[in-house]
This record gives structure tokens, sequence and C-alpha cells, in this order.
């Protein structure tokens, strides 16, 4: 079993925090939901903070694209 923690639960003001505390467990990887506004509401993180996750994370990332066109931005 793969424990992936969604960053949605994450605390924004402390996602750096959140993020080593992820680093730190046994969870397998990150979990982060990408929604586009249009395939379902925008309640999510942009590119600019997945880039900024994926430097600090040192898990694999699980993203899942929920988006109209997802090979536009794989």
């Amino acid at each position: 079993m793969i424990v992936a923690p969604s960053l949605l639960s994450a605390d924004f003001n402390n996602l750096g925090r959140d993020i080593e505390m992820i680093n730190e467990s046994e969870a397998g990887m990150f979990h982060m939901d990408v929604m586009d506004g249009v395939f379902v509401p925008n309640i999510s993180f942009g590119f600019p903070v997945i880039k900024a996750v994926s430097r600090m994370a040192r898990k694999p990332l699980d993203v899942h694209l929920m988006i109209v066109e997802p090979q536009r931005y794989i």
C-alpha cells in the first residue's frame, strides 16, 4: 500500500513545513490536484506552486490532472 497525502490539505501559510513533514513521513509520494476551472471548479494550485513543491519534495509527485486539454500541459 502506498500513502499519498494530498497537498490540498496542507496549511498554505506553512506549505514548506507541511512538505517537510511529508518528506520525513512514511508516505510514498505527494498527491497534487490540478484543476483548470473548466473541467471542474478551480480550487487547486497552478504551475508555479507545482514547480516550487517539486524543488522541496524528496518523494515523487502524483499529479491528478482534472483539466479539459491535458495534452496542452504535459
